[in-house]
């Protein structure tokens, strides 16, 4: 039986070759293949980029329609090409470079997201928050029940609700703030007013995918359940007690008008893989350690300047990009198929934007705000992009979303 198993199993790929003289296809080694594949995704979502910027999207939403361009959905019609360009035994690498990208942007979108705002903000933004998540998030268990009903009969009905809820109410706070920077409006009153209510969401959203991750265990207790979460408090309480009076020394030590010590990132750096790795050991996900370490970061002086100038170019321009194309190779568009599945996905992108739209509005009315203000603020809470797309890749990858639903909600 073994020797079979191993005799089906594709033997691995050497990393580099010795070059086409001698008689090597370099599509058939890692490092030269995964060199192809990067530089054909850069230049894709750049060339997507450039023509959408009429239109005035950002960024992201070319990476997205490059990753669905480059996958089954599109081009991987063609097997050939998908099995030369994107053969499965080099998805791993890519998905491994992917990951390790997506870990230092979420460091990064932790280092934006400043906790001193939060309080100067005071209760408008807090109760614009609660309400942009608690209404889209009762909207979004309430979709999942037509899901389960149909195309999800198979999935763990807990986890796959709570992963619907933060599915459909989060808000991509990253994304906002460069659609915010784009528009000029980062500094306006309804720009810092949007960017602390998309913080206080995005934290409460990355507690609540916690709480699914602990959930989504195959064959959990829900003891075991608890203690992954339990864990996962342990620590961030650890973290908070430990990380500031490192990182305000470092901050200390990094003068106005010098360059920050290399050692002081080198070891930021390596604190955030191993932040990544503890989280992943606790079984919630090394993104979320990383998304700590970053908020806990003091924004004060130029230390979290310095980090940024230093990742953020080689992350979002390099790495990132990766990470659309390996969500679009796991879409197949053409899954959605037939009435009943075309009406789940009106259904869902109408319980999506209803959902956070009218509950930003309403409570943004409550609180005074005149109504093209507080019409404009449920349009910026809704904004959709990366986030959304890790919580639907770690359901897919815990076993919570099928082929179908994730397609639908890609």
């Amino acid at each position: 039986m073994a020797t079979n198993a191993a005799a089906k199993c594709p033997p691995p790929m050497k990393a580099t070759s010795n070059g086409v003289f001698q008689g090597d296809d370099p599509l058939h080694f890692a490092l030269p293949l995964v060199i192809i594949q990067i530089c054909l995704v850069v230049v894709l979502t750049r060339v997507l980029a450039y023509l959408l910027r009429p239109l005035r999207q950002p960024r992201v939403i070319a990476e997205i329609i490059g990753g669905i361009i480059l996958g089954p959905s599109a081009l991987g019609r063609n097997k050939k090409y998908l099995h030369a360009v994107f053969p499965p035994r080099s998805l791993p690498v890519l998905d491994t470079l992917a990951n390790l990208g997506l870990l230092f942007f979420l460091f990064l979108v932790g280092l934006e997201l400043d906790p001193k705002s939060l309080r100067r903000t005071g209760k408008k933004a807090l109760n614009i928050a609660l309400a942009g998540i608690s209404f889209p998030f009762a909207l979004g268990i309430g979709t999942s029940f037509a899901l389960r009903a149909t195309i999800s009969k198979d999935v763990s009905e807990g986890p796959f609700l709570v992963f619907m809820g933060v599915a459909l109410s989060i808000t991509a706070f990253p994304v906002l703030a460069r659609i915010l920077a784009e528009l000029k409006l980062l500094t306006t009153d309804i720009g810092r007013m949007a960017m602390s209510a998309a913080a206080v969401n995005d934290v409460a959203a990355w507690i609540l995918l916690a709480l699914a991750i602990a959930l989504s265990g195959t064959g959990r207790s829900p003891i075991l359940s608890l203690w992954v979460f339990l864990c996962g408090l342990g620590f961030v309480t650890l973290c908070i007690f430990i990380g500031p009076p490192i990182f305000k020394w470092m901050a200390r030590r990094s003068s106005e008008g010098e360059s920050v010590n290399e050692v002081y990132v080198c070891a930021t750096l390596v604190a955030v893989l191993a932040a990544g790795l503890v989280t992943d050991i606790i079984g919630i996900h090394a993104l979320f350690g990383a998304f700590v370490l970053g908020v806990l970061v003091p924004k004060e002086g130029p230390f979290a300047g310095a980090l940024v100038e230093k990742v953020e170019d080689l992350v979002s321009g390099l790495f990132l990009p990766l990470y659309f194309v390996s969500s679009g190779l796991k879409t197949d568009v053409a899954t959605i198929r037939g009435a009943q599945s075309w009406g789940l996905l009106a259904l869902v992108i109408f319980t999506a934007c209803f959902g956070k739209i009218v509950g930003t509005v309403v409570v943004a009315r409550l609180c005074k705000v005149p109504f093209r203000e507080a019409l404009t603020l449920g349009f910026l809470m809704n904004t959709k992009g990366l986030v959304e797309l890790i919580v639907l890749n770690i359901g897919r990858d815990r076993g919570v979303l099928n082929d179908q639903a994730f397609a639908i909600m890609v």
